[in-house]
């Protein structure tokens, strides 16, 4: 049960329904908007939360479904269930249309993986689309909405003697009207137009008489009147007769397919019935989309454990101005279980307590009609087989009703039917009467709702009620938080504690005259005062408490990450430590060993030298060379400065360098500031600012270097490798006509220092271009003994064969 009557228009569930209603994409799925209703039921509601969940999962996954064509086609289907009649081309279309997309929205279930969709796929079963009625739709309207020429062999016959008529009646009264613009009879710029189904010519309305013929009409003015030439009389009568045979002939075919849709129609109602349900279903995923909004896990008992959740209406109204209004929704952490069933909300006015209310009573509702909802993906909910709302005024002159009258109406029915299945939402418990009777009032119906073990979310400022609900098993104060400092609500729900309303504080804030407030102060009373400075004064240490617990948390991380980086380091030291060490110890001892035998060979030649000066001498000098070349004590000789390149010496055959590159190239020619350089076979263009020239001693040092670093065998190695790697095809298809003639001199170039016979250049037929480029440089290179096209198994013309010498 719901109540009251208005529920949805108060709890702002009217608005989410049109919402729903446009991102409906037909009537068919609007009609299911219409008829979304509470649920009470565990099995049938979550097999519409799951349907809508896979929907969600579908939009998010960006896969192709059906989203045109949700044609409402009922009236027609209602119409073409009578005898005799018939359906007119454009509702055959939109039946058309709409089967396929039927079709392809089965199709789509049919084809994806049996673990995607699983509650989708068992909305299809049942659904059939005949496909030989979709064949014969297909026959006579295209997917333009027009009737196919081919429709019947009459019809085409029909429209062709049409067609051909219009022509020679076209090409006559062309040449009538090129006369009447000659002989001035005809409006300047005047063509034919149709009066009366008849194609006639405009004219002047003094020439009249001039041409013979019928009038069929005149303008507004007068001035022109619409004459059938009498030359057309019998071409029109003919266009006539043939538009009049044309339309027997399509309600005849209208007819014959209306008579193969009817025995289809109770199929068809099935189908139509599937379609606004996935046009439904579609709508309720697109708007979860919006809201962000997740599954929660269902259970079939009251509970409310809901992590983040966010009044809808809010969060879409912030995030549309997100641009002109920075604020956020603040989202909400509730529970409501067996043993904390009711909750009891206080704070200040303007804080956020009729809003967190109404979040519980909007997002239940949702859930219950089969929405998903804006809350944390880790919430669990229950189901309610009520709920009760009380907010806002319900005065009513015609019942004689005041305010406090209407709360205490709805009060009645609330502890007369609440249950332990129900859930009860009121707002501002209490008020509208004299306090202490109205507090009086509202905790003796506070102790009924909770003697029936009723779930709910009261808001109230009344200080009894605080007091009964910290005493009260059953019964949880909750409060929301209040910055003391800045007298500024925070929108956030903190349970376990009351909160205070503020008002004295509020009131010195705006400004309310000093001696109004004192007064205040004195006439609540010292109990009063002190029990919402204590409120305000745990508001301040809680506050205080989430600053230095958040600023402890950021120190933590920063000291759990810097811990983190230095134990990080010192691995890498420890390992970097050792490696070095391993190394350095090897190479220590191979040096040692090799200085261990020349330090042998060194006395040993002494010895047998009997200490002769010179001899002695020679050994040592040997030794101190082995040592310095083997630690590398002595610093590297300074480089000896070379004769920079001059433009004005430099010749033909000079060896040059690059400066700061070790490899040297001949002098080719010289052109003012640059040089034609041939480094290696390859000729380049070269500033000379950027070359050295080397001396004959320079160059034979560099060829040792080079000998030493790059062995012959090494080279070997690498052609080795090279031609193991070689593919004797090149693939061109797709390359454009510069790229493909780069591709193909490298190729060829690679081929022949190779040694490879033969290669094969793929280029595909096409226009040709990519095989002309192709053949054409192969002629041009020598070491091609012969091109040929390939056999005609292996792709003909469209490969290139090249025979290399």
């Amino acid at each position: 049960m719901i109540l009251p009557q208005n529920f949805e228009q108060k709890i702002g569930f009217t608005q989410l329904r049109e919402m729903l209603d446009g991102l409906c994409l037909s009537a068919l799925g609007r009609q299911f908007v219409a008829k979304m209703s509470f649920q009470t039921k565990h099995d049938q509601l979550e097999k519409l939360l799951l349907q809508t969940d896979e929907f969600r999962q579908l939009l998010n996954g960006g896969v192709e479904f059906p989203s045109s064509h949700y044609h409402d086609v009922n009236p027609h289907l209602v119409r073409a269930s009578l005898p005799g009649a018939y359906l007119e081309v454009a509702a055959f279309y939109a039946v058309k249309m709409s089967l396929r997309t039927i079709r392809e929205a089965l199709l789509f279930f049919t084809r994806a993986e049996e673990t995607l969709y699983p509650t989708l796929r068992l909305l299809g079963i049942g659904v059939q689309v005949d496909r030989n009625l979709l064949s014969n739709l297909d026959k006579v309207v295209d997917d333009e909405g027009l009737v196919r020429d081919d429709a019947s062999p009459l019809l085409r016959q029909i429209r062709q003697e049409l067609i051909s008529r219009q022509g020679q009646l076209r090409k006559q009264i062309a040449g009538i009207l090129r006369h009447a613009k000659s002989e001035g009879w005809v409006p300047e710029g005047s063509e034919p137009t149709i009066r009366g189904g008849r194609l006639v010519l405009p004219v002047i309305a003094e020439h009249k008489r001039r041409v013979k013929g019928l009038i069929h009409d005149e303008s507004a003015t007068g001035q022109t009147v619409y004459i059938e030439p009498e030359a057309v009389f019998e071409l029109n009568n003919d266009i006539k007769d043939l538009d009049n045979a044309y339309h027997r002939e399509l309600v005849r075919i209208l007819i014959q397919l209306t008579a193969q849709l009817r025995p289809h129609i109770p199929d068809l109602r099935k189908a139509y019935q599937y379609l606004g349900l996935l046009d439904f279903i579609r709508a309720k995923a697109q708007l979860a989309r919006q809201l962000e909004a997740t599954l929660p896990v269902l259970h079939p008992r009251p509970l409310l454990r809901w992590h983040q959740v966010r009044h809808p209406l809010l969060y879409l109204t912030f995030l549309g101005h997100a641009k002109d209004d920075p604020r956020e929704v603040v989202p909400l952490d509730i529970e409501l279980n067996p043993e904390q069933r009711l909750l009891l909300i206080s704070g200040p006015n303007a804080g956020g307590k009729s809003v967190s209310m109404k979040t519980v009573g909007l997002v239940q509702y949702m859930l219950q009609c089969g929405l998903l909802i804006p809350a944390g993906e880790t919430s669990e909910a229950g189901m309610f087989d009520d709920i009760f709302l009380d907010i806002g005024d319900e005065q009513s002159l015609e019942n004689d009703l005041s305010t406090y009258s209407s709360h205490l109406l709805s009060m009645k029915q609330f502890v007369t039917l609440a249950n332990k299945r129900s859930l009860v939402l009121i707002d501002e418990f209490g008020t509208g009467t004299e306090p202490s009777l109205g507090g009086a009032i509202a905790e003796a119906v506070l102790e009924q709702l909770n003697r029936a073990r009723a779930f709910g979310v009261i808001t109230t400022h009344y200080t009894n009620l605080k007091n009964y609900a910290e005493r009260t098993p059953g019964i949880v104060n909750g409060a929301m938080r209040y910055d003391p400092d800045q007298l500024q609500p925070l929108y956030r729900l903190e349970i376990g504690k009351p909160g205070s309303s503020f008002a004295i504080e509020i009131a010195r804030k705006i400004g309310l005259p000093k001696q109004i407030v004192e007064r205040a102060t004195q006439l609540v009373g010292k109990d009063k005062i002190r029990y919402d400075r204590l409120l305000e004064g745990l508001e301040k240490e809680k506050t205080e408490l989430e600053q230095r617990t958040a600023e402890a948390a950021k120190a933590e991380r920063r000291l759990k990450k810097a811990a983190q980086e230095y134990q990080d380091l010192k691995k890498y030291l420890d390992d970097t430590t050792l490696e070095v060490l391993r190394d350095a110890k090897a190479k220590a001892k191979l040096i040692l060993k090799d200085t261990n035998q020349q330090i042998e060979a060194t006395i040993q030649e002494i010895r047998l030298a009997q200490a002769e000066k010179e001899r002695t001498k020679d050994a040592r000098q040997k030794l101190d060379t082995f040592v310095r070349e083997k630690l590398q004590i002595e610093p590297p000789k300074p480089r000896a400065t070379r004769e920079m390149a001059d433009p004005n010496t430099l010749k033909n055959g000079d060896k040059v360098a690059l400066l700061g590159q070790e490899g040297h190239g001949e002098i080719m020619s010289v052109k003012g500031k640059t040089a034609e350089v041939s480094f290696g076979g390859m000729k380049t263009i070269v500033k000379v600012s950027q070359l050295e020239k080397l001396t004959r001693s320079e160059i034979r040092e560099r060829e040792k270097q080079a000998a030493r670093k790059a062995p012959a065998q090494h080279a070997t190695l690498d052609i080795t490798g090279r031609m193991a790697g070689f593919n004797t095809t090149l693939d061109l298809r797709g390359e454009r006509a510069e790229d493909a003639l780069n591709r193909i001199m490298a190729y060829v170039d690679d081929a022949v220092m190779l040694g490879v016979p033969e290669i094969k250049i793929l280029h595909g037929r096409g226009n040709g271009v990519l095989r002309q480029i192709a053949r054409d440089y192969l002629h041009r290179t020598r070491q091609v003994a012969s091109v040929a096209d390939e056999h005609a198994d292996r792709g003909g013309d469209g490969v290139t064969v090249a025979v290399l010498k």
